[in-house]
């Protein structure tokens, strides 16, 4: 059984967990291509003009899946993962947007809900629903489940000890060494780099801008870096929470990045159109004020131009650097 997963949104976050859960299954696993200039038009094409850039990449990817003779397209529907808070209704309507407008997508999708109060979303009642689908036993879930667990906290940890997503990738599952990638670091800045993963690693989304930035000697932190208690400790207990998950995890990390005497600036990578992002954009730009730290915004949609965004990220880069070498010789920033 070949079972494709669209690289796009949520998928940069679990992919470690769903790889290992359908194999452990038995199944192939069949990822959509890179995301290009042509994927996404093939995802505007069908996708209503007033909707986010990250579903018409989704829709996109999903497309492309169709062509590469997949049995299921997995398509779960995001509700919540932690109390009292809870997905974009995009997410939540994800498997229904996704049926009602490709053509021929709708018996592909696999879909369930992931409806509980764990990050890691290994909660195997979730995943009931593909027992009957793949007419499997739940004892074989159950263990496919706890392998699949132990798997993306593997791969979390690895990200904690600050390995991007990709890296931590190549360190679970290609044995690369961890050492290593940290060793060959070198930093002369430490920014914060905010934003959902599908913004953040989506090379055509954010042009790879995490790799640009280390060209440029700078140290990258992101929020998937982060522990969840030092993302949920921010401003203090009376702090705003946001009631969009993974917005509230991107607002907690600037909380506390703007607090690090180690951070010397800010970018957020946000996609044009996003309602969630609007708000946490805003509420970082007047903590940046409090805070006296830099910050900017990268604010990308399908007609995004490389050129110009380097340009930007080049400009900022070197204005911290001017500044603190300004400061660390004891002259005006």
């Amino acid at each position: 059984m070949r079972i494709g997963l669209p690289r796009a949104l949520i998928y940069y976050y679990y992919y470690p967990l769903w790889k290992c859960l359908f194999e452990q299954l038995g199944a192939e696993i069949v990822i959509s291509d890179i995301t290009s200039k042509e994927l996404i038009q093939k995802g505007i094409r069908v996708t209503v003009p007033e909707i986010c850039l990250p579903i018409k990449i989704f829709n996109g990817h999903v497309i492309n899946l169709l062509s590469k003779d997949v049995d299921y397209i997995f398509v779960p529907r995001f509700v919540s993962i932690e109390s009292k808070k809870w997905f974009c209704p995009k997410f939540l309507g994800l498997p229904e947007l996704v049926s009602y407008t490709i053509d021929g997508a709708k018996e592909k999708i696999l879909t369930l809900d992931i409806n509980g109060k764990k990050e890691d979303t290994c909660e195997w009642s979730s995943y009931r629903p593909l027992c009957d689908i793949l007419e499997i036993r739940e004892k074989e879930l159950k263990k496919a489940m706890a392998a699949a667990a132990r798997s993306w906290q593997q791969f979390r940890q690895c990200c904690k000890e600050g390995l991007t997503i990709e890296e931590a990738e190549q360190v679970c599952n290609h044995g690369v060494s961890k050492e290593q990638i940290l060793s060959e670091r070198h930093s002369e800045i430490t920014l914060g780099v905010l934003g959902y993963v599908y913004n953040i690693y989506d090379s055509f989304v954010s042009m790879d801008i995490i790799k640009k930035l280390r060209q440029m000697n700078v140290r990258v932190i992101t929020f998937e870096m982060m522990d969840e208690k030092e993302i949920s400790n921010r401003f203090g207990k009376k702090s705003k929470r946001l009631y969009w998950t993974f917005t509230d995890k991107v607002y907690g990390t600037a909380a506390n990045l703007m607090r690090n005497p180690e951070v010397d600036g800010l970018i957020h990578v946000t996609a044009f159109g996003c309602g969630p992002d609007s708000i946490a954009g805003k509420l970082i730009e007047l903590d940046s004020e409090n805070y006296k730290k830099p910050f900017m915004t990268l604010r990308v949609d399908e007609h995004t131009g490389e050129s110009h965004l380097l340009t930007r990220i080049e400009a900022f880069v070197d204005m911290i650097k001017r500044k603190k070498f300004a400061e660390q010789r004891g002259e005006p920033a």
